[in-house]
């Protein structure tokens, strides 16, 4: 995650305050909240609470029920790997088009934040700079495709899965090979050798999806907040 920046007003206060709760598992996944429970969590009035819910509603990460009732977006395996398979086809998508048409400018970009990554080496990947840099990289790797809503989408998914890793604890001690994919990635795409790029960027976003799951599954030392695998069709 990123660092919470001074808010601009209290429904910016309570929307940010209420992402990192359940990006981080501070909100337990598949929990049941009222809006009661979330206005005395964070303790602000129904008005700007309810602005805060419809933005974060809107991204997923809480799902509300035909007669209103909340539930914290849970996790499982099931839609761990359906979410990797979906950012698989679109960023393929997006990448095989910015490869097409990026310009000099483009491929200086995303030589320079892999660079970047590479210099971040060693730090957490809970450190807000590794975080800040690791989402630019891969939003520069789309930017030369020409679809505002495929970059949009994509940017999306990589919040959604985000949240897995952060959820689970994933650091880097757990994905040493992390920032050498990226710095391949990188490679080949201002290579223009797209097979082998997309090929590249596949591997890793399922990589990262089956440490996550590995760490989910075997991690008894934590009380990790996974849903149960029978809840991952359930959608209230």
């Amino acid at each position: 995650m990123t660092e919470i920046e001074i808010p601009k007003g209290p429904v910016t206060a309570v929307y940010s305050r209420l992402r990192e709760d359940i990006m981080t598992g501070a909100l337990q996944p598949g929990s049941r909240v009222t809006i009661r429970d979330l206005c005395d969590r964070f303790e602000v009035g129904l008005s700007p609470m309810r602005e805060a819910l419809n933005r974060i509603i809107a991204e997923r990460l809480i799902l509300q029920s035909d007669t209103r009732r909340l539930q914290i977006a849970p996790l499982t395996i099931k839609d761990l790997h359906e979410l990797t398979k979906t950012r698989c086809w679109l960023n393929e998508t997006g990448l095989r088009a910015s490869i097409e048409n990026g310009n000099q400018a483009w491929e200086e970009r995303v030589l320079l934040l892999g660079h970047r990554l590479t210099k971040l080496k060693g730090k957490t990947t809970r450190d807000p700079a590794w975080h800040e840099v690791h989402r630019d990289f891969h939003e520069s790797l789309l930017s030369a495709c020409g679809s505002r809503w495929l970059i949009e989408f994509c940017a999306q998914l990589f919040d959604l899965a985000e949240r897995y890793r952060l959820v689970a604890r994933l650091s880097a001690a757990h994905h040493p090979r992390s920032d050498d994919e990226h710095e391949q990635i990188a490679d080949a795409t201002v290579r223009r050798d797209a097979d082998e790029a997309v090929e590249l960027l596949n591997n890793h976003f399922w990589k990262t999806a089956h440490l996550v799951e590995e760490r989910l599954e075997t991690d008894t030392g934590q009380d990790l907040p996974l849903s149960s695998a029978e809840s991952s069709s359930r959608r209230v």
